[in-house]
């Protein structure tokens, strides 16, 4: 069973940028993706980037787009969240969960589907101040 864990999530000011590293350990595939998701307070969980590991590819949601970007060191097994020009609406609880195949199995520029998504971390809070 793969397990996630998830950290780099502080307090910054609007317009900062922050890394989130999530490290994968217990895969027992190699076609897999790994996504992350977010929740800010009081409303539901966004899944907003995805990294797939059999070839590399990757998709992004549309609200984060152009600021945000996924990437992968698979000597290390981890995933980052390299976040450019935060915003106060970016705060919230970011999480990182996996996926058997790949990301475009499950992502839309819409976002990812929580749902077809396993091994959740426990998350790191991101807040942004203005």
């Amino acid at each position: 069973q793969a397990q996630v864990v998830e950290s780099g999530g502080r307090v910054v000011q609007a317009g900062d940028s922050l890394r989130l590293s999530c490290v994968e350990t217990g895969r027992t595939s190699e076609s897999y993706a790994i996504a992350w998701f977010r929740q800010a307070p009081g409303q539901g969980r966004e899944g907003i980037s995805c990294i797939s590991f059999s070839d590399g590819t990757s998709e992004n949601a549309d609200s984060v787009e152009g600021r945000f970007a996924i990437s992968s060191d698979r000597a290390k097994n981890t995933v980052y969240l390299q976040m450019n020009s935060l915003k106060p609406d970016d705060t919230g609880v970011y999480t990182c969960a996996s996926a058997l195949g790949k990301c475009s199995y499950y992502c839309t520029a819409y976002g990812c589907d929580t749902f077809r998504f396993h091994s959740w971390g426990q998350g790191t809070q991101v807040t942004v101040s203005s």
